[in-house]
């Protein structure tokens, strides 16, 4: 009853509050604000679903390039799908980008070598490479054997047969017919039946079913240049530039339509505009020789005969451009096209009385060049030309360059 109360420890109570003080500031405001050193990331990771979707999206688009890379991003996040790696050689080939797709075609085939779509899409890739047909076919039927009812590879197939050869003409026709019963909501079975009515010259049917094929997929380039060479097999210049110039909005930097447009004008005798599209065909792929070749054939007929030797002379015999780009010559062949650009590089040289090189370049257009009428007749030019020069050295001859070689069948190739 008389205990003493003890004094309240206040200096005790002070550091009791600090501690709190201090307790509740690290929990409530440090924390939350310094990085974790260690755990999972702040982003979810992204699902190749994700990647699969926006990869046909960009095909439908026309865009190959991105849907491509995000193709490739699919297959990052998920390496051991082989329906991704199918998916993307699909598109490579569509591209031009035919070894790449014949790559991921075989990727696909080891995490599959069950995969009927990566056999299917294989024997494509081969399709398009020189030499290979042998190879596709024998890909194809492996595709066959384990799919026979599927549209795509019955389409693949159609292009196939046509490319090894006449002898197999009828039977590309019948599996044309098939491919458009099982499936005629995709692209690729009208652009097969196209395929074989333009190689056997039924051109105005091949046109309906590109139309077809456009009105599926408005945007790939491809169709349009296929289109296009059906019109102009038909004589429809209008229509065939206009069907170039589509696929030139859809890829701009692809040179063929440009190049096809510069033909087209020149076949019907409209060189300027010819030159201006040759040049441009050049400005796209400037490594080409054909292009160069191409361009020296449009200068000739411009009587630009000092750039049409220089563009020849690069394309025949190889070298470097100016901006430094390096050029692989084209060799002599019996080719139609090969020979006319070597008669037109000797023309344009007889016409500038370089007749040493011209006159050799006759010579071995006797022994190795084509042997169409336009050939020889311009092999002739050359010799005439020179004889004149030499009998009149005061110059070269005016003689306007009046041969021209249009003999190509204006068909659409199965190139895509």
């Amino acid at each position: 009853m008389n205990r003493r109360r003890r004094r309240p420890n206040y200096f005790g109570w002070v550091i009791f509050g600090l501690v709190v003080l201090f307790g509740y500031y690290f929990n409530r405001v440090y924390l939350p604000s310094t990085p974790l050193l260690a755990g999972p990331t702040v982003t979810p990771t992204r699902s190749f679903e994700s990647y699969v979707t926006q990869a046909e999206d960009l095909f439908r688009q026309g865009k190959l390039r991105d849907s491509i890379d995000a193709y490739k991003s699919a297959i990052k996040a998920s390496p051991q799908d082989p329906t991704l790696y199918v998916a993307l050689a699909r598109v490579q080939v569509w591209d031009g980008k035919y070894e790449e797709a014949q790559s991921n075609a075989e990727n696909a085939l080891l995490l599959d070598n069950n995969n009927a779509m990566a056999y299917a899409v294989h024997a494509w890739a081969l399709d398009f490479q020189d030499g290979k047909n042998g190879q596709a076919i024998e890909s194809i039927n492996e595709a066959l054997k384990r799919d026979d009812r599927n549209a795509l590879i019955e389409a693949y197939y159609v292009e196939i047969l046509v490319d090894s050869g006449f002898d197999n003409y009828a039977k590309a026709a019948e599996q044309s017919r098939v491919a458009l019963a099982l499936d005629d909501k995709i692209v690729e079975t009208h652009r097969a039946r196209g395929y074989i009515l333009s190689v056997t010259q039924n051109y105005e049917e091949s046109v309906q079913e590109y139309d077809a094929a456009i009105a599926i997929n408005p945007n790939l380039s491809v169709l349009y240049i296929e289109q296009g060479l059906n019109y102009r097999a038909l004589s429809l210049k209008e229509k065939a530039i206009e069907a170039f110039s589509n696929a030139i909005t859809r890829n701009p930097s692809d040179p063929q339509p440009y190049y096809l447009i510069s033909r087209t004008y020149a076949t019907y005798g409209d060189y300027s505009k010819a030159l201006q599209y040759a040049d441009s065909a050049v400005q796209n792929n400037p490594a080409d020789a054909s292009l160069h070749a191409n361009l020296g054939v449009m200068a000739t007929r411009n009587f630009d005969y000092e750039t049409a030797v220089k563009e020849l002379g690069l394309a025949i015999y190889g070298g470097t451009t100016e901006a430094g780009v390096k050029i692989t010559g084209i060799p002599l062949s019996n080719d139609v096209r090969v020979s006319e650009y070597y008669f037109t590089l000797g023309l344009a040289m007889a016409r500038t009385n370089q007749c040493g090189e011209a006159l050799q370049i006759a010579q071995k257009l006797q022994v190795n060049g084509s042997d169409d009428e336009i050939t020889k007749d311009a092999t002739n030019k050359i010799i005439s030309i020179c004889q004149e020069n030499l009998d009149n050295p005061v110059g070269a001859t005016s003689t306007p360059a009046s041969l021209t070689v249009e003999t190509e069948t204006p068909a659409p190739t199965s190139t895509p």
